[in-house]
């Protein structure tokens, strides 16, 4: 086996990069199952009117509230075909919980699972998908709509603990 006389690149602290800076989804065998949550939130500004049509059930494609729930669960449930590096998970729970709000569409995602990796993806996605829903039902009435403030607000179990986001 050759060996190269190339320096090695200093540690980022990335785990998704080997010695050499090549990527690979992390080994997570000898980590302990533990139970994992995230809570993920974004927002989606509509218009007033787009407002009015969602109140009264009058959107033509359908109920774009309901649409993004289930487009959510299942944005969830599918992440690691969607981000490279994200191991295939087991989730015990996902609640995605759209709702109208002053200004646009709140969504919050809460997803859960006893495993070796924690689910802050699986939440954000969930998020950004049921965002990416409410846009795509409304945009014959609202072409300024804005998907906006995607955050991870909490993330419960792990080596590294817990994490609250202050606002």
């Amino acid at each position: 086996m050759a060996t190269s006389t190339r320096k090695r690149p200093r540690s980022s602290g990335l785990t998704h990069a080997d010695a050499q800076g090549r990527v690979r989804m992390v080994d997570v065998s000898d980590k302990a199952v533990t139970s994992r949550m995230a809570v993920a939130t974004g927002f989606v500004r509509v218009s007033a009117a787009a407002r009015r049509l969602v109140r009264a059930g009058a959107v033509k494609k359908g109920d774009p509230l309901q649409a993004a729930r289930l487009a959510g669960i299942m944005a969830a449930k599918g992440t690691a075909t969607l981000i490279p590096l994200c191991h295939p998970l087991s989730l015990t729970g996902v609640l995605v919980d759209v709702e109208l709000a002053r200004g646009g569409i709140a969504i919050t995602a809460t997803v859960k699972t006893s495993g070796q990796t924690g689910v802050e993806m699986e939440a954000l996605t969930a998020v950004a998908v049921a965002g990416l829903t409410v846009y795509d039902m409304l945009k014959a009435v609202d072409k300024s709509m804005v998907i906006e403030q995607i955050v991870l607000v909490e993330k419960r179990g792990g080596r590294s603990g817990d994490v609250v986001r202050r606002s």
